[in-house]
């Protein structure tokens, strides 16, 4: 039976799919705030991050389905070095924190590498696990690159890791989305990277910067398991397809009503085709004339779709978040969450939507269980 997982700003919650559509079958961490949600197919383990405020992030693991939960560690950095010199945030001008702010990201490693798990955190530091959780090490070739002095927020105050894509034919070839520090890869398993934004572009940036690849702020990176060499990105500034492995990026300016948004999600066997929830931006950050639509392309971006059949046309103000738009493994179901409790669900690559509920509480993230 399909089922789905939705992280809110007040608990996780679990939902099947039957004759009488989507339900909701359990709660978790009811009036806690669920930053993020992964199903570890490999081992049919639930990960859930949750963030605490001012009691911190905490994660929380699960080997029954969701039935009982056991806390782990969370990623944590290490201390300073006394003669280690400050990163400035160039947008802030306060001091970078060596301190765990969001776990904002959480991947499982490739098949041949049980037990391995991926976080992207603010302040932009990249974190392994070998033990499902149970301890973690922070990615040093990435954070001690000197480009990281350059990277600063992109809607939270500091730069945050929001995107791991592990490749299929190699898991330790790895890709990252950083807000606001651009594309990086590493091909030796998080030791060492290398910046791959090429083709991007920064319209918030001065003229001569407009093209910098470490100051880029993709919102979301997908890549395309059936076609690992073809990845999308929603950007601050539009969309953006690579078919070369993120050697370079092409914009597609076609998107339609607006090429600004947060998430985005790639069929997973035709690279082709791609998903995106559009929204007026920066200032606005809510749908184009308030109606909830979705963007949808058959071929690489030269052309798009506006998906609207089922969702609301008027006077709706959904804004859809960077991990709450997910495509399961058929790549014809697709839901995404809005920052105002509403959930919407297709089993026809968005032909046709049906809203689950408009009464949870703000989506932060939608996963849905790979072989359910």
């Amino acid at each position: 039976m399909p089922q789905m997982l939705v992280a809110t700003r007040k608990g996780l919650f679990t939902l099947e799919e039957s004759s009488g559509g989507w339900r909701i079958t359990r709660t978790s961490f009811l009036a806690e705030p669920v930053t993020n949600v992964l199903h570890d197919a490999r081992d049919n383990t639930l990960y859930a991050s949750l963030n605490h405020g001012h009691f911190g992030n905490k994660l929380q693991r699960s080997s029954d389905m969701g039935t009982t939960w056991e806390e782990v560690a969370v990623p944590a950095y290490p201390q300073k070095p006394d003669d280690e010199p400050d990163v400035i945030n160039p947008m802030s001008g306060r001091a970078i924190p060596w301190k765990l702010v969001l776990l904002w990201e959480l991947v499982a490693g490739g098949a041949d590498q049980p037990g391995v798990l991926w976080a992207g955190t603010l302040p932009g530091g990249l974190f392994r696990s070998n033990d499902r959780g149970a301890s973690w090490e922070l990615m040093r070739g990435l954070w001690d690159r000197p480009e990281r002095r350059e990277w600063f927020g992109g809607g939270y105050d500091e730069p945050g890791i929001h995107s791991v894509c592990v490749d299929p034919r190699n898991s330790d070839h790895l890709t990252v989305g950083i807000s606001c520090g651009g594309a990086w890869q590493s091909r030796d398993g998080g030791q060492t990277w290398t910046p791959r934004s090429s083709g991007m572009f920064a319209e918030y940036m001065p003229p001569e910067r407009r093209e910098d690849p470490i100051i880029q702020d993709p919102h979301r990176i997908v890549q395309c398991p059936g076609q690992p060499d073809c990845f999308w990105t929603q950007h601050h500034n539009g969309v953006f397809r690579s078919t070369d492995n993120c050697a370079t990026w092409e914009h597609t300016p076609a998107v339609q009503p607006s090429d600004f948004g947060f998430g985005v999600a790639v069929h997973p066997q035709d690279g082709n085709r791609a998903w995106t929830v559009p929204a007026l931006k920066d200032e606005s950050r809510i749908p184009v004339d308030g109606k909830v639509v979705v963007a949808h392309t058959r071929d690489g971006g030269a052309n798009w779709d506006v998906q609207r059949s089922g969702l609301p046309q008027e006077h709706a103000y959904d804004l859809t978040f960077r991990h709450a738009l997910a495509i399961d493994e058929s790549g014809s179901r697709l839901a995404f969450g809005t920052t105002t409790g509403s959930l919407f669900t297709t089993g026809d690559h968005g032909q046709n939507w049906q809203t689950v509920t408009t009464h949870l509480p703000p989506v932060y993230a939608v996963h849905f269980v790979r072989g359910s």
